[in-house]
């Protein structure tokens, strides 16, 4: 269902063509990294450490580097001191003295999986044979991997050389703690001392996976001349290539990185992993060298979403009326600082018109894999603790859950709990349309068939969504198509998005635009694909470079009747005198006398735009559970998104319905299981649990569009927040049929079955 906002007001956007690249991807067309080969191409191996936290007393390479076959073998000793330095990659930083050490472990290894050697030979056998071969002698320390046991004093400390930070100010001695922030706003104390019922609890989430089906890959070539070249899947070639530049102490310039199709990401290929041992290993070989990523390495050694422990307090008037909230987020970082709980911050309350919040976040770092981005990171977290808490108000007040998440809803001018004030947002709107929906008007039978318990839950999210730095260029060909060149990967069809925002300024249809994914020496400098930038900026950027077409068009028009450009008037893709209306050519017509008229015409455009507007989602799910097993089935799910404007409304509902489904497996299976020793035990598709179509209810979808001030067609990202609400929606829903509450995650049978227990 999409709301009308945009019927009739375009000719392009809100339309459902066919994706540019679909027919390479389901013809098997499409290069993907697996794919690549080079002349004299050479495979590599990995050698991971079996430890959670050892020291690394010795590295005997000996035999292996006497086998048949090997070319090489290197370890950290033949990586370059990489500065201290933190640096912004657009979304997220990267320490490349901490990212160079967790591309090749130093002197310790922090988490089960963390390389310690890689190898070069002539097959990928002989390359697994050879990396066996290495002895290794570690000194095994004790692991810490859950994020309150590293706080306490006399935990193992994970980085001996972490200088912590606590509101500002430098932690004496060793820690785990990278850093603690506050944001304070309003008084908490007497916006609680004002309230009538006040509730808190704490919560604890699991470390889940973004459970992208690619494996990681990295092929690479280090010429004469020290200029490296470099294939792989990545969500931004150029982050890739700052990453790789930083950590083998070269410039940007001498890195050329070519992005090839990306079999998933989600946040979780922005950072290399494999992409600096390649290139080192093809220093050494002289020859172009692949690494494969094994799935167990996808789970144990690449991003991660983090663990959690929060505390969300809110305290509310008998009337529904919010008073006051507090929250302490307390996130595990895996083995080197960088979570995202500073983005839970700015999400925990930002639903919300609430005025007294104080806010803590905790970096803590711990033995785990270095976490990674996961599709609006930190922010389902956040609201799985703070919508759990709202839907215990409403029931201790009376209160709808709707109507108080309406009468509480953050809106224009609205002070966000960080500090920024919101623009237009959707948020009333989404809840308007949710409780308006066929789902939440429909009934709901409580008591299933076979004795099994049903319930009904409802949450809503928050993403702020980011804009940062795009280029697009357009050259117009003779026949009136155009090539569109951009710099964004290609994740959930936005060459068709942002092909379609081109067509639309040029009056042209988007089979006639023909988009391109360039590397990194071939379009100016784009952020990366994430932080549901892509179709908002490079959109933008496209744009304008198509504005920048018609401009040109304008004056080769002029030129042909003799008049000034300022006679010409541009239309529906149509170019026409004022002066004259018989003066009148087509795009294509146009397009065919650009010879004549001083050849080719390329428009360019490079933003970085400020107006990302931020967006909502509400959701309902239906629960059934059996309270014999504790096994859950989502029976049915509606998810109700502010969108800004449906460029192609296809891929808006399946961003929404995919996050949903990684949502619904995020609550009641998916995490990472480690053992006492610190070791993750369920590093497969097979013990890792991720639903599938049989686990999964047909997910209904609510498209609202309020359209978003900061773009010239409306867009907000859609990516990101459609994410944030389904655990603790799913949560919600239990309760409802149980009448007990989780506040850890996954919830599954076993704790199903063990709440059941306790409540007797």
């Amino acid at each position: 269902m999409v709301t009308e906002t945009t019927k009739g007001k375009y000719n392009v956007i809100g339309t459902r063509p066919i994706r540019h690249d679909g027919y390479d991807k389901v013809t098997g067309r499409a290069i993907y990294g697996a794919d690549v080969k080079l002349p004299g191409l050479l495979q590599g191996a990995v050698l991971r450490s079996p430890h959670a936290h050892a020291r690394i007393k010795s590295i005997d390479t000996s035999a292996a580097k006497a086998m048949a076959g090997v070319h090489a073998v290197i370890t950290h000793a033949d990586f370059p001191a990489a500065e201290a330095k933190l640096v912004d990659l657009g979304e997220g930083a990267v320490n490349f003295h901490y990212a160079s050490n967790n591309v090749m472990a130093a002197e310790k290894v922090l988490y089960k999986g963390h390389p310690v050697a890689a190898v070069a030979a002539v097959d990928k056998n002989t390359a697994l044979e050879a990396a066996a071969a290495i002895k290794v002698e570690y000194e095994v320390l004790t692991p810490v991997t859950r994020v309150l046991d590293a706080m306490k004093p006399g935990a193992p400390i994970v980085l001996e050389d972490l200088e912590g930070q606590d509101l500002g100010e430098k932690i004496v001695g060793p820690t785990n703690q990278a850093n603690h922030f506050r944001h304070e706003f309003g008084d908490v104390d007497k916006g609680f001392a004002e309230a009538d019922v006040i509730v808190e609890h704490d919560f604890d989430t699991a470390m889940v996976h973004q459970g992208y089906i690619e494996p990681h890959n990295a092929t690479a070539t280090w010429d004469e001349e020290g200029r490296i070249t470099v294939w792989t899947s990545t969500q931004g070639a150029f982050a890739a290539r700052r990453q790789v530049a930083g950590i083998l102490r070269t410039s940007d310039s001498n890195v050329k990185v070519i992005p090839l199709e990306i079999g998933g990401g989600f946040g979780g290929k922005i950072p290399t992993y494999l992409e600096p041992l390649a290139a080192i290993l093809s220093r050494e070989t002289g020859r172009p060298v692949k690494l494969l990523m094994e799935r167990s390495s996808v789970f144990e050694a690449s991003g991660p979403t983090p663990g959690s422990w929060m505390n969300v307090k809110v305290g509310v008037k008998k009337d529904g009326t919010i008073t006051a909230a507090t929250a302490d987020l307390r996130f595990d970082a895996g083995a080197y600082p960088g979570s995202p709980v500073g983005a839970a911050a700015m999400c925990v309350f930002s639903a919300y018109d609430i005025p007294n919040t104080r806010i803590d976040g905790y970096d803590i770092v711990v033995n785990k894999p270095k976490t990674a981005a996961y599709r609006a990171p930190g922010a389902t977290h956040a609201a799985f603790a703070m919508e759990s808490v709202v839907d215990e108000i409403c029931e201790k007040i009376g209160m709808d859950p709707l109507e108080f998440r309406i009468k509480n809803g953050a809106k224009e001018g609205t002070r966000r709990a960080d500090g920024p004030i919101h623009p237009r947002i959707g948020a009333i709107e989404t809840h308007q349309a949710a409780m308006a929906s066929d789902h939440w008007q429909s009934k709901l039978e409580k008591n299933g068939p076979d004795g099994k318990l049903r319930g009904r839950g409802v949450a809503t999210g928050y993403w702020f969504n980011i804009g940062l730095k795009s280029a697009v260029t357009i050259s117009v060909n003779e026949d009136g198509t155009v090539a569109l060149t951009e710099g964004s990967t290609d994740i959930g069809g936005s060459r068709a998005s942002i092909a379609m925002q081109a067509a639309e300024v040029l009056g042209i249809p988007v089979e006639s635009v023909r988009p391109h994914v360039a590397d990194t020496e071939s379009i100016g400098y784009t952020d990366v694909t994430g932080g549901s930038r892509t179709t908002y900026a490079t959109g933008y950027a496209a744009h304008d470079a198509a504005q920048d077409v018609v401009s040109q068009l304008r004056e080769r028009a002029a030129k042909l009747w003799d008049v000034d450009p300022e006679e010409i008037e541009f239309a529906n893709g149509s170019y026409q005198s004022k002066s004259d209306p018989e003066l009148r050519l087509t795009h294509k017509e146009l397009a065919s006398r650009l010879g004549s008229t001083g050849g080719p015409v390329v428009g360019s455009a490079s933003v970085d735009p400020e107006g990302a507007g931020g967006a909502y989602s509400t959701q309902i799910a239906d629960v059934e559970i059996d309270p014999e097993t504790g096994k859950t089935d989502v029976i049915r799910f509606t998810i109700v998104q502010d969108v800004g404007t449906a460029i192609h409304p296809s891929y808006v509902e399946g961003q929404m319905q995919g996050a949903v489904a990684q949502g619904i497996g995020w609550a009641l299976n998916e995490e990472y299981f480690f053992n006492d020793d610190g070791a993750m035990v369920n590093s497969s598709f097979l013990d890792y649990r991720m639903p599938t179509s049989l686990d999964l209810p047909e997910i209904e979808t609510i498209i609202v569009e309020v359209p978003n001030p900061g773009h010239p067609f409306g867009v907000r990202g859609v990516g990101e927040v459609p994410i944030v609400p389904p655990v603790a929606t799913i949560a919600n829903a239990i309760h409802d049929a149980l009448g007990i509450r989780l506040r850890e995650t996954p919830m599954n049978p076993g704790r199903i079955r063990a709440a059941l227990d306790e409540k007797g």
